[in-house]
Formats: structure tokens, sequence, C-alpha cells
């Protein structure tokens, strides 16, 4: 048991100190410019569909049980904007969230891990070209700009299929109904939930990145740096929501 504690602790270490390395190359010149707006073409615009299909038919959903709910006590009217409070604070970031774990993570400990295994960043190295900048640096900035904006392409998708799911009930009109959805939401509510996922980019990019450049024994290892990129993002994404909520509630209380 104390061994095990040692190791976990010092993964834990390894990765904070990679992380931290990271942000602090992120500051410092020179900028991969070029390489980072390839990463976020990869990162963001490839990963639209994924998230505006998965927004549209949670919008679906949560519209249907949200009038469950309501028609209990009458009060339909509340559903537009019962949706759009859940979306944008919670539901829209956290699902994001996980699915580019799954989508983005997966594939920078797979293409690491693969150029890790092949010995293509040691060729990088014996170029000079500062591997750690042009293949870290570039993913983790790329998601930490990317993740946000696929949070509030998410947030739209998602109020549009709860429009779908209300107007296939009672036809109410686009323009009406998103006018009841945002009118409870506040710049409140949407700035702080939306700039959370920020932190979400960097833990999915930081954690792939670090499984991929450790990846050791060939095409196993690379399987398996995919694999866990995933879960071990995945759950410090979840642990992470829970400290970023209460700093939430901390700094706007109302």
């Amino acid at each position: 048991m104390g061994s095990a504690l040692v190791r976990v602790a010092a993964f834990a270490g390894d990765l904070a100190i990679f992380s931290a390395r990271a942000i602090v190359e992120a500051v410092r010149p020179p900028y991969e410019g070029r390489e980072t707006l390839r990463q976020l073409f990869e990162a963001g615009a490839r990963s639209v569909p994924l998230i505006a299909v998965s927004g549209f038919a949670v919008g679906i959903v949560l519209s249907m049980h949200t009038r469950a709910s309501l028609e209990r006590f009458g009060a339909e009217a509340l559903i537009p904007a019962g949706l759009g409070i859940a979306l944008v604070r919670e539901t829209g970031p956290l699902t994001a969230g996980l699915l580019l774990s799954g989508r983005i993570g997966a594939g920078i400990g797979a293409e690491l891990g693969a150029m890790k295994v092949t010995e293509q960043i040691d060729a990088l190295e014996a170029l000079a070209v500062d591997s750690f900048k042009f293949l870290v640096v570039t993913r983790v900035v790329a998601c930490v700009i990317a993740v946000p904006i696929l949070t509030t392409v998410m947030n739209f998708t998602g109020m549009l299929g709860g429009w779908a799911a209300e107007t296939a009930v009672n036809g109410v009109p686009l323009g009406t109904y998103f006018d009841q959805a945002f009118s409870l939401i506040q710049f409140s509510d949407l700035i702080p939930a939306t700039l959370k996922t920020a932190v979400f980019g960097f833990i999915i990019a930081s954690v792939g990145c670090y499984m991929g450049v450790n990846t050791t024994r060939g095409t196993e290892g690379v399987g398996q740096a995919s694999t866990r990129s995933v879960v071990l993002a995945s759950m410090l994404l979840i642990a992470a929501n829970v400290v970023l909520v209460r700093l939430i509630f901390f700094f706007y209380p109302a």
C-alpha cells in the first residue's frame, strides 16, 4: 500500500510539473503560431459536428424531462428558461468537456505516443526543434481556446434541440422560445460557466500530451496511452468541475 501511494504521488507530481512547464512555455517566445492554428483546426473545427449533434440531442432530452416535471405544476411556460439555465450553467460545459476528453484526449495521446515509440520526437530534437513547445504547448493552447468555443456551440444547439422538442408539442415560434430561454440568463451565468471550460481544455491537452510523450512498449503502449488519457482527463475534469463550481458560487453568490 505504501509503495502504491508513493507511485501515485510521484505520478501526480510529474504531471503537475509537466503542466506547469506547459503554462510557462506558452507565454515565453518564440511562439509556434502556424502549428497552433493547425492544432486549433484539428481540435476545434473537426469537433464541431460531434458537439453540434450531441448538443441538439441533449437539448431534446432535457426538454422532454423538463416538460414531464413542470407539467405536474402547470408551469410549462418555464420550460425554455429552465432548459437555458441548465444548459448554460452546467450541462453544456460538463457534457462538452467529457465528449472532448474522449475525442481530443484520445487523439493527442495516440498521436504523441506513436511519435514517441517511432522516435520521431527524438528526430525533432536532433533537428534542433524544441519538441515540447512544438508538440505540447501548441496543443495545450489550441485546446484552451477551442473548448470554450465548442461549449458555446453546444449551448446553442442544445437550445435548438429544446425548441425542436417544444415546437413538436405546441408549435412555439423560434423567436419566442429564445426570448423565454434567455429571460433568466445573465452574464454572471454565462461567462464563468464558459470560461471554466478553458480549464477543462488545459486538463484534456496536458494529460493527453503527458501520456503520449511518456509512452513505452511500442504499439501496445500507444493504445494504453490513448485509453489512460481519456480516463484520467475525464476524472480530473469532473473533480475540477466541483472545485470550479464552488468558486463560481463564491464569487457570484446570487
